[in-house]
């Protein structure tokens, strides 16, 4: 009605991030989960076994099913093989659609450190170096192959799941000023 405030959207409850890779996608849902003092998934972590061996697409759609019945967590990856279990009970989709230039240095620095420090990522798993910044297969080569195929394709992803509240964050200061934004529920 004329002169009421227009309603806030409802605080989100469970969320999906996603974006190309290196947008900072389990940086930021680290960060909504522990604001909001939910449960919080990296699917890659699910999706490598040790030796970056690849799960089965059984395995990982029943991980994304265990996760998702909860009635509030977040959840971040780019995979679609268990979109139709995740988006569907999302209520928020974040997509970090950052700008090449930006992502490519963020990936490219945090690819650096964690192969120098040999930080272990999932099941084991570490960034091999010489792989990763030179080889066809590495995490470089998947930016370039992926990340402009990533953002034309996406808005016809999310056409099919019409019930999502989708924030589209082209900046990581729109990223940011939306989680202080959040409500802390702990």
């Amino acid at each position: 009605m004329p002169g009421q405030p227009a309603q806030q959207p409802a605080q989100p409850r469970r969320i999906v991030v996603t974006g190309t890779t290196g947008s900072g996608k389990t940086t930021l849902a680290r960060a909504v989960a522990g604001k909001l003092g939910v449960p919080h998934a990296e699917q890659d972590a699910w999706s490598h076994l040790p030796d970056w061996q690849e799960a089965p697409v059984e395995q990982f759609r029943a991980a994304v099913d265990a996760f998702t019945v909860q009635t509030a967590w977040v959840m971040d990856g780019n995979y679609t093989k268990a979109n139709d279990i995740g988006w569907a009970r999302a209520d928020t989709l974040i997509w970090l659609d950052y700008a090449a230039p930006l992502v490519f240095w963020r990936l490219l620095r945090r690819t650096l450190r964690r192969g120098l420090t040999r930080e272990e990522l999932w099941n084991g798993n570490r960034e091999q170096l010489g792989l990763n910044l030179l080889s066809r297969d590495g995490i470089l080569a998947w930016f370039f192959r992926t990340h402009w195929r990533h953002r034309r394709e996406k808005a016809g992803k999310l056409a099919a799941y019409p019930h999502l509240q989708v924030l589209r964050f082209q900046t990581p200061t729109e990223a940011e000023r939306w989680l202080k934004s959040l409500q802390t529920t702990k």
